[in-house]
């Protein structure tokens, strides 16, 4: 190396010498040449300025990188969770159930209503009772003199036709009957059904009446008549007019 060469080396460790980082060698060599070079002691007076502040800074730690997460909290964790999802999918299926109870429930209240309410032909409400419709609604009367049946009929109108209650006395089993609303065109419509045991109903050891109820599609207005048949030879064992 040439003494040029070595000048210039010399003056590019003035940085390495003012913060210490020369090795032994070095750092001997550049004080060797310190005295020599004007340029070298006034940057060094310069530079130990600034390293005498870096030196009063407290050094920056490096940052660690983040832990990992501690395997048996992790299982934990996840075994909370499963346990969560567990419970809100019992608690989604009772709620599932108890929805699609009241929804049955509703339904079944609709159907009762329906029930009693739509225009089907011959269809009876099932929750309505005889004596409910002997209290509101209007009442008709007759006996057969061939017969000797007698009966009572009570009808009102419904969204669905009407609604028809009876009693009947005075006829001897056993038979197979039905009651009949006949139209003004005469077409029979049926309201009800029943079999007369051996012992009949009003008469001596059976006194009490028949009571039952029914309905028909017709509307109180489109009713010409009553009719209580039997079934098999159709024979007429009262009629009633309304």
């Amino acid at each position: 190396m040439t003494a040029g060469s070595a000048s210039i080396g010399r003056h590019i460790e003035v940085a390495s010498y003012a913060l210490g980082l020369l090795e032994e060698p070095d750092r001997a060599a550049f004080e060797r040449h310190l005295p020599g070079c004007p340029a070298c002691r006034g940057e060094l007076a310069e530079l130990r300025g600034l390293a005498e502040v870096l030196e009063g800074m407290p050094l920056i730690e490096p940052v660690p990188p983040p832990a990992g997460p501690d395997p048996a909290a992790v299982g934990d964790l996840l075994r909370r969770r499963a346990r969560r999802e567990r419970r809100g999918r019992t608690a989604r299926a009772l709620l599932g159930a108890a929805a699609g109870v009241v929804l049955l429930a509703g339904a079944l209240g609709v159907g009762v209503t329906l029930g009693a309410d739509r225009a089907e032909p011959d269809v009876p409400p099932p929750s309505d009772d005889a004596a409910s419709v002997f209290r509101t609604g209007r009442q008709i009367a007759a006996t057969d003199g061939r017969t000797g049946v007698a009966g009572q009929i009570a009808f009102e109108p419904k969204a669905w036709g009407s609604r028809v209650a009876m009693r009947l006395g005075k006829v001897r089993g056993p038979l197979e009957c039905e009651l009949v609303a006949v139209d003004e065109n005469g077409r029979a419509h049926a309201v009800a059904g029943w079999a007369v045991p051996d012992k009949g109903y009003g008469l001596p050891g059976s006194p009490a009446p028949l009571t039952l109820q029914g309905g028909t599609a017709l509307s109180p207005s489109q009713i010409a008549h009553f009719e209580v048949r039997t079934l098999g030879d159709g024979r007429t064992l009262l009629t009633i007019p309304a």
